[in-house]
């Protein structure tokens, strides 16, 4: 019979340099409790077979509690704010946007 493997909260450092939340979990456990993991785990988490990192599972969404749409709203409505204060609009912004997303194809 084989041992449990016990759950760990690590630490991953992504491109951008920010630090995000890792559960590790073992492959068997991942496997066994499969759904719990999909339906319910708001951090990503890092499958491991003997020790080694095999695999990532990341939740696509995620909930975001109010103070976060809070703040988020708070943003978009300074943003709107200074856009308008400068004479931007959101078509101008989308244009500019599409006409930097061309050059980088080419």
């Amino acid at each position: 019979m084989h041992e449990q493997r016990k759950t760990i909260t690590v630490e991953t450092r992504v491109m951008t340099g920010l630090i995000m939340e890792t559960l590790k979990v073992g492959i068997r456990e991942f496997r066994e409790k499969l759904a719990s993991y999909l339906l319910e785990t708001e951090v990503p988490v890092a499958i491991t077979r003997h020790g080694d990192t095999i695999g990532y599972y990341i939740p696509a969404r995620r909930k975001r509690s109010e103070a976060e749409r809070t703040a988020l709203k708070e943003a978009a409505i300074r943003l709107q704010e200074a856009l308008a204060a400068e004479g931007i609009s959101e078509e101008e912004i989308l244009n500019d946007f599409k006409q930097w997303r061309a050059g980088r194809r080419k």
